[in-house]
């Protein structure tokens, strides 16, 4: 073999003299396997139309858990929620029927909801009356029933004959009358009770009329200030209270008070009651209790005269599907007479519920919270006690604490930026764990973002998607968000419908 030619292998050479070789067959190729993903550079391709880069991309990579990977995008759908309770509507992340069930997350450790409590706000005209309404009548179907405590506007009339209840009606020359002093359920049995327990109701009832009074009192100005109740004002009053009771000389019946009767002691002490509370004399007490008797004293002769100063006379059936108590004809009077009224019906309606049977499911509406958190620190605190044992009811019964409000500077406008007032204002919204955002100007929207650090996305779903339709709004299930458009049955909308005043004037 000379160059590049090649010579004849042996298989050849010996076919050339008739002895042929067997040979095997070739391997088949196999197939290249198809693959979604392949290896590219950095740079790319190095191919026409490929994508080349003269640089590598400046990418960088992070690392999370799924706990926080939320913070980057917080509207990716997340967990979802069990499907009890109410069907509110959409929820427009996931595409899946939203429920919404406060007491059954309180009760599930998946979901981070440790109380009941619900705030709704929403610009007017969004659609929070509207969700606040079909929630309370869908929950019927489940056993709860509707207590509203106060309805300054009579919103919630028509919802109440259509359940076939005629609310009750409070103002100027209505027959119906509240006593905030009452004592509810707790007298019930009270001469069987043993020492022990008798002390506990006790506390449980003075400490509620001690919240309501502090309330009323501080309600009153001397000018531009509060009036004031301290260490001794609670002191007197409590004292006072104790002996019109019958509770402070070991009576085994207590007998029920009013806010006049307490007046009218104050006014013409015994002197047991000087004595017990310290003061040197007769003259002594009157001269430094002089403007807790004048504060009172403007609540029984007040624009709500006759309204709160003698023994409740309405028969209050608890097993209705909905009961209803009407301020609309106290408009009139301006939002301070409306705000001490709602101040009032709050003590009572507690004072109703501190005894709950097991299973007695409630949702407690409270409209308008703002009317009654302008009439001072006082006032918020009673609020905020409401809220506080809110779990503590729902233990024994199963109440859902409902606040409708319009922004949260309606909260904040109690007092001056850092004030107590103000604070506990504020932290009235992290008593809540459920929160309703319904749709929100930009300003209001910073707020809320401010005050519970919503961020940009839930942002601009208050200011531009929950804006373009009734209902749409924000739920924050303890952290986690969910985009929920509530939907209505016709006949619901024929319910929820709060337009009449626009119409009529059209």
């Amino acid at each position: 073999m000379t160059g590049t030619a090649r010579g004849r292998d042996v298989t050849r050479l010996l076919a050339d003299f008739g002895h042929d070789v067997p040979t095997l067959g070739a391997e088949p190729t196999p197939p290249k396997e198809a693959r979604l993903f392949r290896h590219q550079p950095r740079r790319g391709a190095r191919a026409a139309g490929r994508g080349w880069a003269a640089a590598s991309a400046p990418v960088t990579a992070y690392r999370m858990t799924s706990d926080q990977a939320p913070v980057f995008w917080p509207f990716i759908a997340g967990p979802g929620l069990p499907p009890t309770g109410a069907q509110m509507g959409i929820d427009m992340l996931s595409g899946s029927a939203f429920h919404a069930d406060p007491v059954g997350w309180v009760l599930r450790d998946d979901i981070p909801v440790t109380n009941a409590n619900v705030v709704c706000m929403g610009k007017p005209g969004t659609g929070k009356s509207a969700t606040t309404k079909a929630f309370c009548l869908r929950m019927t179907d489940f056993g709860y029933r509707i207590l509203i405590l106060g309805d300054p506007k009579d919103e919630y009339e028509r919802l109440c004959r259509f359940c076939g209840v005629t609310p009750f009606a409070l103002g100027p020359g209505m027959p119906a009358r509240i006593n905030p002093l009452g004592l509810g359920p707790l007298a019930h049995g009270w001469a069987d009770l043993s020492a022990e327990a008798a002390r506990s109701r006790s506390a449980v009832a003075f400490t509620r009329w001690l919240t309501l009074v502090r309330a009323l009192v501080g309600s009153q100005r001397i000018g531009s200030e509060r009036v004031p109740f301290g260490p001794s004002e609670e002191t007197v009053v409590k004292t006072a209270l104790e002996d019109l009771t019958g509770y402070g000389t070991g009576n085994t019946t207590l007998t029920e008070t009013t806010i006049p009767k307490l007046w009218h002691y104050l006014d013409a002490p015994t002197d047991r009651l000087i004595q017990q509370c310290r003061y040197s004399s007769r003259q002594h007490f009157l001269d430094q209790t002089r403007l807790l008797r004048d504060a009172l004293g403007q609540l029984v002769s007040g624009a709500l005269a006759g309204l709160f100063d003698d023994l409740t006379n309405i028969d209050v059936d608890w097993r209705a599907p909905i009961q209803s108590l009407s301020l609309s004809r106290l408009n009139p009077l301006g939002d301070e007479a409306v705000g001490t009224a709602l101040v009032c019906l709050n003590s009572w309606g507690r004072g109703m519920r501190e005894i709950a049977d097991p299973g007695d499911l409630r949702v407690v509406v409270r409209d308008e919270v703002w009317k009654a958190m302008r009439l001072g620190v006082e006032a918020v605190k009673s609020l905020d006690e409401d809220l506080r044992l809110s779990r503590g009811v729902a233990g024994r019964g199963g109440d859902i604490q409902w606040l409708n409000a319009h922004k949260p500077s309606d909260m904040l406008t109690v007092g001056d930026q850092g004030s107590q007032a103000a604070n506990i204002a504020r932290d009235l919204m992290h008593l809540a764990d459920v929160k309703i955002l319904h749709g929100q100007k930009q300003g209001v929207a910073r707020e809320l973002d401010d005050m519970l650090g919503l961020g940009d996305q839930a942002r601009e779903v208050m200011t531009g998607w929950a804006m373009q339709r009734k209902g749409r709004a924000l739920w924050l299930v303890g952290e986690r968000p969910y985009k929920v458009e509530t939907r209505l049955h016709p006949l619901e909308e024929h319910l929820t419908w709060t337009n009449e005043a626009l119409e009529g004037a059209i």
